[in-house]
This record gives structure tokens, C-alpha cells and sequence, in this order.
């Protein structure tokens, strides 16, 4: 099911999409979400991309990271802001070539697993969830996570019940006390943690290396073609991700963003408040850049493998990280 819908997906918005490519030399589309606040739109609205680049941007919103998969593909997007780590992996799989470029954005808080709050379990006694009831959405970065978390505290997968449960549906279930743990993200992860809590924090999970990240991500032929043009655009992201960062400006970016993102100002604070934008210096690390991700992206395909999602991973994702137009803008 999960493969049906991500190539339907992919194959309808190839279809939706213009056939005509532009010449990156004189202008360029960057592809981006709505409702999906982020620094970089702070330079967006205020035209330093432009300024900065000396190439007309022509910015398209798009739906999904699939959807932004088969814009690339077309030729139709030279650049993908914050494309989820799923479908680049789905697209790269498959033998697209395309690779990621920065980390657009860090949510590991906004993605875990929960446990019921009557079984009193956290990390100092995780060993006692062998044989309980999980609901986790199967195939996804989320089932990734509980399937590393479950080695780390070293429960039995195969003793426990696992059903096949979209976030949603999971938090409902939950509430009504029909499962013993959960996994998911966003508004149902909120809505998990009423009734339970989480066995790791997002930090402690990213020691583990269970990442929960989006990337800027580009064709292979166009990195290659306007790496200096790149390297100023990753600049500018930078940048605002800088300016973000000192919290020093953000009563004057948040309002700006607000209106990018076609939120309220409450709401996209909010969400950003559960955001991080690691600095050139993190993305070039081993965390991220310099075998984290990798690493990280091998351990998704395997679960999409053995999920169904997807006929076969890389042996290695290696080759989809491209990090020197990032080292060039530092």
C-alpha cells in the first residue's frame, strides 16, 4: 500500500508538472512547503536570494517530498527546500540522482515513540515492554526510530504485538487505552504524550544516531553544473539560519515567516520552538554530513525493504551526500 501510493503520488505530480526546464545561468525554481516555517524564508521574502545570486527564483510550494522527487526528475526544480528523508531515500532507491546538500531542519522531539502512562515504564526499565502491544506506522522514519530504540534497550521485537497504525489512528487507540505504546509525529505525537511518555529525548536519540531531519536536496547534474551558484544559495540559508539561531532577531523574523509559511504568527513560533537548525559547522560533522546521515538513511531503506515500501536499498547512500558546495559557502 505504501509503495502504491508513493509511485501513484510521484507519477501524478510528474504529470501535473510543466515539461519545460530552465537554464539554471539565468533563473532557477526552488521548491518549498507552506505551513512549514523555517529561517530561510526570512531571505526569501526579503529577496537576498536574488540579491545575493544574481538569478531571477521562481518559488513553487509543493505538497509533498514525493512531489518534489518528480519535480526533479522532470527538470521542472533545481533545488528542494526541507525534503523529508523517506521519500529521498524512496527516489534514490529507486535510481534517482539526486543528493542532499545541507540539513534544512532538525525535529527529532517532533517524531518518538510513547508509552501508556499506567505502565510506568521509562529507559531505566524499557526491558519490560517485551511482549506488549505497539502501534507503529510501518515503513516509515518513524518505525526506524522505534525498531533502533528496541535494539538500544534491548527488547525482543518479535515478542511484541505490532500493528500497522497511521499516527492518527495510533493516538486514538491510544487515548482509548488499547495499546501499550505508540509511535508517531506532529499534532498526534501531541496528542500521544497526554497519556503517556517518551523513553528518549530527542537529543538522547540523536546520540544513538536516530535521526529525524529534512534536507536540501538537488539533482546530481545541476550540483555539478552551478556548484558556486548552490554554494551561494546554501550561503544565504545559512545565514538567516545564523540569525535565527542568535535569537536575537526573532520578534522581527517570525512575523515575516509567518506570512511565508501562510501561518499565524503564534502557530509558526510555535512549531520553530520545536525546530533545529544545526550551523554549517554540525552539518559538516560526523553527526550529519560526514557519515551520520548516511548512516542513518542505509538504516530507513532497510526497513522499507523488509516493509515492502520499497524492491531494494543502496548498499550504501554514500553517493546521495553531496557536501562540498555547503563546506564552500562556509
Amino acid at each position: 500500500m505504501i509503495k502504491k501510493y508513493l509511485l501513484s503520488t510521484a507519477c501524478a505530480a510528474a504529470a501535473a508538472i510543466s515539461a519545460t526546464s530552465v537554464s539554471a545561468a539565468d533563473e532557477i525554481t526552488v521548491a518549498y512547503f507552506l505551513e512549514w516555517p523555517m529561517p530561510f524564508q526570512f531571505a526569501k521574502a526579503n529577496g537576498t536570494y536574488e540579491e545575493e545570486m544574481g538569478v531571477k527564483i521562481n518559488w513553487v510550494s509543493f505538497d509533498s517530498g514525493t512531489a518534489m522527487s518528480a519535480a526533479m526528475a522532470s527538470g521542472d526544480v533545481q533545488i528542494s527546500v526541507s525534503q523529508g528523508v523517506p521519500p529521498f531515500v524512496v527516489a534514490t532507491s529507486a535510481g534517482q540522482d539526486i543528493q542532499i546538500v545541507d540539513v534544512a531542519v532538525s525535529y527529532s522531539e517532533n517524531d518518538n515513540c510513547v508509552v501508556a502512562e499506567a505502565l510506568e515504564i521509562d529507559k531505566t526499565n524499557a526491558s519490560e515492554l517485551n511482549g506488549k502491544k505497539v502501534g507503529v506506522p510501518i515503513g516509515t522514519a518513524a518505525h526506524y526510530g522505534f525498531l533502533s530504540q528496541m535494539a538500544h534497550f534491548g527488547v525482543d521485537v518479535g515478542s511484541m504485538e505490532i500493528v500497522d497504525m497511521a499516527p492518527a489512528d495510533g493516538a486514538a487507540a491510544f487515548a482509548q487505552g488499547n495499546l501499550d505504546m505508540v509511535c508517531g509525529w506532529g499534532g498526534a505525537l501531541r496528542r500521544m504524550v497526554e497519556h503517556g511518555n517518551v523513553l528518549l529525548t530527542g537529543a538522547e536519540k540523536e546520540e544513538l544516531g536516530i535521526l529525524v531531519f529534512d534536507a536540501t536536496t538537488a539533482p546530481a547534474n545541476f550540483i555539478a553544473a552551478e556548484s558556486e551558484l548552490l554554494s551561494k544559495f546554501l550561503k544565504v540559508t545559512a545565514d538567516a539560519n545564523a540569525m535565527w539561531n542568535s535569537g536575537e532577531h526573532n520578534d522581527k523574523m517570525i512575523p515575516v515567516i509567518a506570512k511565508d509559511a501562510g501561518m499565524e504568527e503564534a502557530d509558526a513560533a510555535s512549531t520553530m520552538a520545536t525546530f533545529v537548525f544545526p550551523s554549517v559547522e554540525d552539518q559538516l560533522s560526523g553527526k550529519w554530513l560526514d557519515g551520520g546521515a548516511q548512516s542513518f538513511m542505509k538504516g530507513v531503506a532497510d526497513v522499507f525493504v523488509n516493509a515492502g515500501s520499497i524492491e531494494a536499498a543502496l548498499d550504501s547512500y554514500d553517493g546521495t551526500v553531496d557536501s562540498a558546495p555547503l563546506a564552500a559557502a562556509k
